[in-house]
């Protein structure tokens, strides 16, 4: 058997029967929909913060997408100033710069999974299930950083402490309340990780005994 061949694994069976044609295309349906739902979610939010306070009666709020950041950033930015926090803009900006190529590759090996029936195909899976982990960890970075390196020369520098900021819930800084919540684009991807799982799973219960 070529390289090529023990990759890709085996091919479903011409004369299978119809309830093997569903343990076949199981799999395939799975890991489709997932490679969607990815796909989707870079173009919807992943993470949402709104800042409380009582000059802020109905709140400020900053979307976070894969590559862009939208709502009320240039008034937090304003007020994160006096506390000598650096401008939101300036975090994970490298992230956002190559994060649509990158979604969109994961997207390919998704659907690069479906023709593999190899153990191959976890591997290339791989990635796009740790994708919503890694844009998690990665926004957890960013938010301690700049928390934990506030300008001492601010205005307010001497009435605040370091801090960081919740992923995800409430705190408090000095007089405001941070609400942290995870967005529809950041739960879809969850939702594709775990039709990955499922989709990975029939697939190697379907294949593996043709590899034998």
């Amino acid at each position: 058997m070529s390289a090529f061949k023990r990759f890709v694994g085996p091919r479903a069976p011409a004369a299978a029967d119809e309830k093997q044609q569903v343990a076949f295309r199981l799999p395939n349906i799975l890991l489709g929909v997932a490679a969607v739902l990815l796909l989707v979610s870079m173009f919807l939010p992943y993470w949402k913060m709104t800042l409380h306070a009582p000059q802020y009666p109905s709140g400020l709020s900053v979307e976070v997408f894969v590559n862009r950041m939208t709502g009320d950033v240039a008034e937090i930015d304003g007020l994160n100033h006096y506390i000598g926090m650096r401008p939101l803009g300036e975090a994970a900006q490298l992230e956002r710069a190559v994060s649509m190529v990158a979604v969109a590759f994961l997207v390919l090996l998704v659907l690069a999974a479906v023709y593999v029936h190899s153990p191959w195909a976890a591997l290339l899976a791989l990635p796009a299930i740790l994708w919503p982990f890694i844009f998690i960890a990665d926004m957890y970075y960013w938010m301690r950083h700049f928390g934990l390196n506030l300008d001492p020369t601010a205005p307010l520098s001497s009435s605040i402490k370091p801090f960081v900021p919740p992923i995800l819930g409430s705190g408090m800084v000095g007089q405001f309340e941070t609400v942290a919540t995870f967005q529809i684009g950041l739960w879809l991807a969850f939702l594709a990780v775990g039709l990955i799982v499922a989709g990975l799973y029939y697939q190697r219960r379907a294949y593996k005994p043709l590899a034998a």
